[in-house]
């Protein structure tokens, strides 16, 4: 040890710290519980890794990348999806069960009849409100799942929950989960892309594409709907020719003598995968989003010739074109804030919200199916809880944990189905509840992926993408047929 100043003992590895002491007994041990973890991960299929390569899955994949149409503030139930006739008949008559929890304004707990008519749409007779205008054009392509279960009835904890399957911050998002066991088709792309409206993220939206404990390179890639595709790839004043690349030639010389130094530093290792993607994203990203290629019946098709709806119909479009280009994971915001959180004037409100993302989420929907992607792609539609069917402030509806709608599309997902069951008046599943955890093993099921053995070694032991030990995730049969590795 004297040979080595005390700077440099202050920075070497644990690794090197057991080859220099106990006459090297201590690397002998720990190569040997190494070896022994080895074994175990390749019984659990664990595969430690620092790139985005292309991964084979677990089985046969009907799916191959995923869009999530993330619609946060809580769409209400009983006003788009799940009729409720008896809700209807006792409007204003006091809910005979206390809820469990109330924000002000829903005190006096009387039921609120849905202002929306209902009718059956599609060949499958699918109940769709008159809110959603266009969406009954693809009803049966759509599986509809009526017995959404959170966990919380607080936004920002509905959200992580929505991102990661639990309500706590620190695990890796589903995208992350993606990206970590398939990697991208696309070596000059991310695998996990997030698109939000450019006016600034929906609340806690943010939280949703965290890579948790994982390497960062695992995380979502915010791409711009406006302006350059990508942040900070380009200099913001321009260079003299050739002093870029020398740039970047002298600062990969300067990585690999990192990387030799500490070759166990994993934030290190994300860190210039990042920027050598980055790199190589210049040209890649700026071809991908280039919409001026699409033609007029295109642009039409997702509303981007309508001020009202071409924001998010830009987002939808550029999530198709991503998944032509490779990309496993594109995330869509439907706008900043909590556009679905109706705690009053619900019959303005929610019918606004449809306005501006119903065309476009049945554009993307229809423009996959005609170009043979729709099969290989899934087309996830979700907030973070549902509604409570006793009025708030007289005109609107407060959060609502116990139930909720969403609706699944493509990969392999049983189109013109409803999936579950909620009470006479929508408070809460009574029939074949879905939380998150499971809608996770289902999405990661079509991809190929066994949720319980998709796995990452974390804090001393393997952490598997549901937690299901905890959660008790499961796949559903009766949506996607019967689980392959049943």
């Amino acid at each position: 040890m004297n040979e080595i100043n005390f700077l440099q003992a202050r920075l070497i590895s644990r690794r090197q710290m057991l080859e220099m002491s106990g006459m090297g007994m201590g690397s002998v041990a720990l190569a040997a519980l190494m070896h022994s973890d080895a074994v175990r991960a390749d019984q659990v299929h664990f595969k430690p890794r620092m790139d985005l390569l292309p991964s084979k899955p677990h089985f046969p994949a009907r799916a191959q990348a995923v869009i999530q149409l993330v619609m946060t503030g809580g769409p209400s139930q009983m006003d788009l999806f799940d009729p409720k006739p008896e809700l209807q008949q006792r409007h204003d008559q006091v809910f005979e069960i206390k809820i469990d929890a109330f924000q002000r304004g829903s005190e006096a707990n009387r039921l609120m009849a849905s202002p929306f008519k209902f009718r059956k749409v599609g060949q499958s007779g699918m109940n769709m409100s008159e809110c959603l205008t266009h969406l009954p054009d693809v009803a049966d392509d759509i599986c509809l799942i009526r017995s959404q279960v959170g966990v919380h009835n607080n936004h920002t904890e509905g959200i992580i929950n929505l991102g990661c399957g639990k309500m706590f911050l620190g695990r890796p998002t589903l995208g992350a989960w993606v990206s970590y066991g398939l990697g991208t088709e696309n070596r000059d792309l991310p695998a996990f892309v997030v698109l939000r409206d450019p006016k600034g993220y929906s609340t806690s939206g943010g939280l949703m594409s965290k890579n948790g404990w994982m390497p960062a390179i695992f995380g979502g890639t915010e791409f711009n709907t406006t302006g350059p595709a990508v942040r900070n790839l380009q200099p913001s004043q321009s260079l003299p020719r050739g002093v870029r690349r020398r740039s970047l030639e002298f600062l990969a010389q300067l990585n690999t003598e990192h990387r030799r130094n500490y070759p166990y530093n994993s934030e290190l290792e994300s860190r210039i995968k990042n920027y050598e993607l980055a790199a190589r994203m210049q040209l890649t990203a700026s071809r991908a989003l280039d919409l001026s290629t699409e033609t007029r019946s295109t642009r039409q098709l997702y509303g981007l010739d309508n001020t009202e709806t071409a924001s998010y119909g830009t987002r939808c479009l550029m999530a198709r074109r991503l998944v032509e280009a490779g990309v496993r994971f594109i995330q869509v915001f439907s706008e900043k804030g909590q556009p679905w959180d109706h705690h009053n004037g619900l019959s303005e409100g929610l019918p606004d919200m449809c306005d501006k993302t119903d065309l476009a989420t049945t554009g993307l929907i229809k423009d996959l199916k005609q170009r043979g992607l729709l099969d290989s792609t899934i087309v996830l539609w979700a907030g973070e809880f549902g509604r409570m069917p006793v009025a708030q402030n007289g005109t609107g509806r407060d959060h609502n944990k116990h139930a909720g709608s969403f609706f699944l599309a493509g990969g392999g997902f049983k189109g013109g189905i409803t999936h579950g069951t909620t009470d006479d008046v929508g408070y809460a599943v009574v029939e074949d509840p879905v939380t998150v955890p499971d809608m996770f093993a289902c999405i990661l099921h079509q991809l190929g992926l066994d949720h319980t053995r998709l796995q990452y070694f974390h804090s001393g032991r393997f952490e598997n993408s549901t937690d299901d030990v905890v959660t008790g995730a499961h796949v559903h049969p009766q949506i996607i047929g019967t689980p392959i590795y049943a």
